[in-house]
């Protein structure tokens, strides 16, 4: 079985999941199904047909969450030495060299990817694009919109 990157913080993200899906989320519809059950007939009940769903979503999650935990290889950068080199999980500050804007993303694994929060994929074209340069080189990333060129202005272990 392959082995997927996930940052300490994207582990931590989905056991807190996995612990509040079966924790609270599967009693709760457990005791839904039950109630449900004694209002009568099954073949007619929304609310018992509806409870039913949202079971099957759950577990189908619970399963999901245990099965990439399983497939993780939990990385934390804070305990790597510090080189200036882009990998996974370092925050990356980037000056695009056409427009002067700034920006910073942290490379994580897939299911931690979020570019709003600026979170990027391992697998996104700027992360492929940024592993194993250093600080102060000049990366070319091909974009759907065409070619665009960042410095590396800062590589952070955080």
């Amino acid at each position: 079985m392959n082995k997927v990157p996930m940052t300490v913080a994207g582990e931590k993200r989905l056991r807190k999941e996995l612990e509040e899906l079966k924790g609270e989320a599967r009693p709760r519809v457990i005791a839904a199904i039950a109630e449900a059950r004694e209002h009568g007939d099954l073949k007619e009940n929304a609310e018992y047909h509806a409870a039913r769903e949202q079971q099957g979503f759950i577990e189908g999650r619970i399963q999901e969450i245990e099965g990439k935990l399983g497939s993780a290889q939990v990385i934390d950068v804070t305990k790597l030495p510090q080189t200036g080199k882009v990998i996974f999980g370092v925050t990356v500050g980037l000056i695009n060299l056409e427009t002067d804007d700034e920006v910073t993303y942290r490379i994580v694994g897939e299911d931690e990817a979020d570019i709003k929060a600026g979170r990027i994929s391992v697998t996104s074209p700027i992360a492929r694009a940024l592993i194993g340069k250093e600080e102060g080189d000049v990366v070319v990333v091909r974009t759907p919109g065409g070619e665009v060129e960042y410095e590396i202005a800062s590589v952070e272990h955080l």
